[in-house]
């Protein structure tokens, strides 16, 4: 069922938005090779609880750290601890906060000192194809519609769209309705009416969509081991432009 939120339910989640937010920033400063995936959560770990919320993916079925770390050809879900970054690496991070029972969720993939032009090309295609995508997302058009012209940007690039795995809803839960492919024909799902929040986040990789998942029952890969970027907002639909309630 999708849920419309109130005024109230979006101040809260604006909050958790700025909180992620933050973190970012924190992360952002911090991401240098030497630094090791177990360090980047820790500094999340902190920095959200000092705001007065709590990390969305701690525990979330299962999950044991409270962010995402993906390196290179992992997709998402990529589990925090021993690995070291190194020059050259790309990594996706993916981020929640959850302030009074609201969640904001967010995600963005970092070059590790001097990256590959193929990489930055990449990293620069899966935001941007966020952004084309959210150009739809305005009250009267489809959920399909955002996912199309996502799919439209980055294979115009000449990159692969995940198919795997999708957005979604979110807001009192991590995860809500509706499903917000990466990928489709427009027209199509609910039709957007304000007071929607959706997370909107494209993945996007160099090589094949097909991907894996890892015996730890979390990391996902690319099948072929081309690199791979995510990029995700938190968004909610208004009377005219969305809203990105994580930036």
């Amino acid at each position: 069922m999708i849920t419309i939120k109130s005024h109230q339910e979006l101040d809260c989640m604006r909050e958790a938005g700025r909180i992620v937010s933050g973190v970012f920033e924190q992360l952002r400063k911090a991401i240098r090779p030497g630094v090791t995936t177990g360090q980047l959560d820790k500094i999340a770990y902190d920095f959200i609880i000092k705001h007065n919320a709590t990390p969305s993916f701690l525990g979330y079925n299962g999950f044991p750290k409270s962010i995402c770390t993906s390196v290179n050809d992992q997709v998402i879900h990529g589990i925090p601890g021993e690995v070291c970054l190194i020059d050259g690496d790309i990594v996706s991070i993916d981020i929640g906060a959850c302030y009074k029972g609201y969640h904001g969720d967010s995600a963005k993939t970092f070059g590790v000192g001097r990256i590959s032009a193929d990489a930055k090309k990449l990293i620069d295609v899966t935001r941007q194809s966020f952004y084309e995508g959210i150009t739809l997302a305005r009250p009267g058009n489809r959920v399909s519609d955002i996912s199309s012209a996502i799919q439209k940007y980055a294979e115009g690039n000449g990159f692969s769209v995940v198919r795997d795995f999708t957005g979604h809803g979110v807001g009192s839960r991590l995860h809500e309705d509706p499903q917000v492919l990466n990928y489709g024909r427009p027209g199509r799902g609910a039709r957007l009416e304000p007071g929607m929040t959706l997370a909107v986040e494209p993945m996007i990789n160099t090589g094949s969509y097909h991907v894996y998942m890892e015996d730890d029952g979390w990391t996902v890969r690319t099948a072929d081991g081309a690199l791979s970027a995510h990029y995700e907002h938190s968004i909610a639909i208004t009377e005219g432009e969305c809203e990105i309630l994580t930036k």
